[in-house]
């Protein structure tokens, strides 16, 4: 009889998923804090995608999810109708569950991930075009949106600490 042996596994925590959908993704920028809060007040800001992802992303004028599964599932797939302040109208799939979010359009993709460090959590979000010309746009539009992006980190680390 042979003994055996497992079979490899190598997870990433949601942090580093991210990371890697966004080097999978051409043209995706991810960025990121350390924020001084635990993971729960974090992830409850984060996961509020109709109440709270409006008043953190300025580009977002209302998120609406459709009525999902309530089956305690770790995690939640449903579809979101976003609209935007520049005429954004778009249904996205929603995959969510603790420390990860994915939101995928036709056009679109963002996501968030969180982790617990020793000093806080950190969080991190994602955002591409899903065009073929997606790296050349993201590129030639890095100047204006990673300073809006860091903006939008700011706003989100204020709403966990508001609370």
């Amino acid at each position: 009889m042979t003994e055996q042996i497992p079979w490899p596994v190598a997870d990433f925590d949601p942090v580093r998923r991210l990371h890697v959908v966004a080097a999978a993704t051409p043209g995706a920028t991810v960025h990121e804090a350390l924020i001084d809060a635990p993971f729960e007040a974090v992830w409850a800001v984060a996961e509020d995608l109709e109440g709270r992802l409006p008043r953190w992303l300025p580009d977002i004028r209302s998120v609406r999810l459709a009525p999902g599964p309530d089956d305690g599932a770790a995690t939640c797939r449903r579809e979101a109708l976003v609209t935007g302040h520049s005429r954004l109208r778009a249904r996205f799939d929603v995959e969510l569950r603790p420390g990860w979010c994915l939101m995928r359009s036709r056009f679109l993709l963002g996501g968030m991930a969180a982790r617990a460090e020793p000093d806080g959590t950190r969080f991190a979000f994602l955002g591409a075009f899903r065009l073929p010309a997606a790296a050349l746009l993201g590129a030639a539009l890095a100047p204006v949106t990673d300073p809006l992006a860091q903006r939008s980190l700011r706003r989100f680390e204020r709403l966990v600490r508001e609370g």
